[in-house]
């Protein structure tokens, strides 16, 4: 067959409901500010790790939909989440990405929070404990006990990454949210306190969602060419894709060939417990972070969405607090062969979700996008696409192929898909 004119480019492909999206949800400034709203504000988002506040007036900052955050460790060792916002004026508080509030800052004094902007000083609880001037500026008219910051929900689970949740009327805690996706590495980041070992963060210009679109499916391992010819075996390909509600994902384990991989050693004997030597489990969650337990080390992909075309990157690896300064070294290079700003893999996916970016630029011409793939449910099935934009198409109350529709209940998956795991009560409501 030919090449197709534009009509033909423009037409629904011989396809399932479900088996193709329109690009326009990678690139439509108007559904990302829905998506903001709908999805990140509402969702349960890992933003650090509690290895990262290790002390008491520890802290570390972050970004959801687009309201910054503060996770501070108080004297009572206890993690907690606010807004970074002042109440005064709307000032950010905090503009370090991390430290520590224990010594005295120029602004204000230790152990407290200090906006820069007036001196307004705050608890490690979010309590305001001093206004300057309040007496002379207010007199009687405002009381420091009610300028608290806005606190968050915040949780530390599963492996003690640190969770916050910006809708305080959601009825799920981390574990409802996850809805049985974690229970595969569970055990494993459980059983020993884990310690983050490598961070670096990238700007990308794409749309969060093909970030997630390529980690949630492992046909794109023609791009791992060196991988593929290497460390894989045919148990790789029989690795098994297990939906869950909410619209997270997982992958089976395999025991991956590092011994073939060049310049590369087994790391069986680095193998986190409770996970047999040299396996591998991928978790998705949605919308935008992702865990990888691979061998030696666990990997966590943070999105950041900035806009409908951009996206920040945090990508974490993590080890054991009980490793000895060898064994530290170890993983540290386990983890960057492969996952670090210059390792066999990563760089390799970001090329790729580059490329779908620059075709899919906000007013770009709609195109369909196919997830039609069926081996099975194996790796190098679509589900985990269709799954996820059957829990989009649910929350936003659009369908995926046609973003200007309303969602149709039972429409957007292809055949084959099979019935989520876990609870349904989030994804039955279309919130």
């Amino acid at each position: 067959m030919p090449a197709r004119n534009h009509k033909q480019w423009s037409a629904k492909p011989d396809l399932e409901l479900g088996e193709w999206v329109d690009s326009r949800i990678y690139s439509d400034e108007e559904i990302f500010e829905e998506e903001l709203d709908k999805l990140w504000k509402k969702s349960w988002i890992a933003l650090c790790h509690e290895s990262e506040l290790p002390e008491p007036y520890d802290f570390r900052t972050g970004i959801i939909a687009r309201e910054p955050v503060i996770m501070v460790r108080g004297p009572d060792n206890k993690v907690r989440a606010f807004l970074n916002v002042c109440p005064h004026r709307g000032m950010t508080i905090e503009r370090r990405p991390s430290g520590s509030f224990a010594p005295a800052q120029p602004s204000g004094n230790p152990k407290h929070m200090t906006c820069l902007f007036h001196a307004w000083q705050f608890d490690m609880k979010g309590n305001c404990v001093d206004i300057p001037r309040q007496k002379e500026g207010y007199q009687d008219r405002l009381d420091k006990s009610s300028q608290g910051l806005r606190a968050l929900r915040c949780e530390v689970k599963y492996g003690g990454f640190v969770w916050v949740c910006l809708d305080d009327h959601t009825e799920f805690n981390v574990e409802t949210w996850a809805a049985g996706a974690m229970d595969c590495i569970k055990d494993s980041l459980d059983a020993e306190p884990l310690e983050l070992i490598h961070y670096h963060k990238a700007i990308i210009d794409c749309n969060y969602k093909l970030w997630h679109d390529t980690n949630s499916e492992f046909y794109h391992d023609y791009m791992h060419y060196h991988n593929r010819i290497t460390g894989f075996n045919d148990d790789y390909f029989q690795r098994e894709c297990s939906a869950y509600d909410n619209g997270h994902v997982n992958v089976g384990t395999f025991t991956v060939n590092y011994e073939e991989y060049d310049v590369a050693e087994d790391r069986g004997t680095l193998s986190f417990p409770n996970l047999p030597p040299d396996n591998w489990y991928m978790v998705d969650m949605f919308p935008g972070l992702n865990f990888n337990l691979r061998g030696s080390v666990v990997r966590m992909d943070l999105m950041t969405p900035l806009s409908a075309n951009q996206v920040m990157i945090e990508f974490r690896g993590f080890g054991l607090k009980s490793d000895s300064p060898e064994d530290r070294a170890h993983r540290i290079q386990h983890h960057n062969s492969i996952w670090g700003p210059l390792g066999r893999n990563l760089h390799e996916d970001l090329i790729g979700v580059a490329g779908q970016g620059t075709t899919m630029t906000p007013k770009s011409e709609p195109r369909r996008i196919l997830h039609g793939r069926h081996e099975g449910a194996y790796i190098h099935d679509e589900i985990g696409m269709r799954h996820f934009y059957e829990s989009w198409g649910k929350k936003m109350d659009r369908l995926p192929s046609d973003p200007e529709q309303k969602y149709k209940a039972g429409k957007v998956m292809g055949p084959e898909m099979p019935p989520a795991k876990g609870l349904s009560t989030f994804a039955g409501k279309g919130a």
